[in-house]
């Protein structure tokens, strides 16, 4: 399973806090099959097989490949050059 940054947590909670973001939702990370990589969204809820992981009030789905992908991982977030929110995998 995927481990969470502190970082990360408040990444999360704080996107899924925007105007406009699903109600009670998360952010979901799934396979992106045109580009052979994983792509980030706001879900409102998890897609049928996702694997959930909740901590501190952060929501996080998962598909099957992401799930894979991320397996003994650690997800971290941090401000980029322009102070939007990046993700990244260790």
């Amino acid at each position: 399973m995927v481990l969470l940054t502190d970082n990360a947590v408040m990444a999360i909670q704080s996107l899924a806090a925007q105007p406009g973001a699903p109600e009670g939702g998360g952010l979901r990370i799934a396979a992106d099959e045109t580009r052979g990589s994983l792509r980030l969204s706001l879900a409102s809820s998890p897609a049928q097989g996702d694997e959930v992981v909740e901590e501190s009030g952060a929501r996080l789905f998962l598909d099957q490949t992401a799930t894979e992908v991320l397996n003994d991982k650690t997800l971290d977030a941090g401000a980029g050059n322009e102070g939007q929110i990046e993700f990244t995998v260790t």
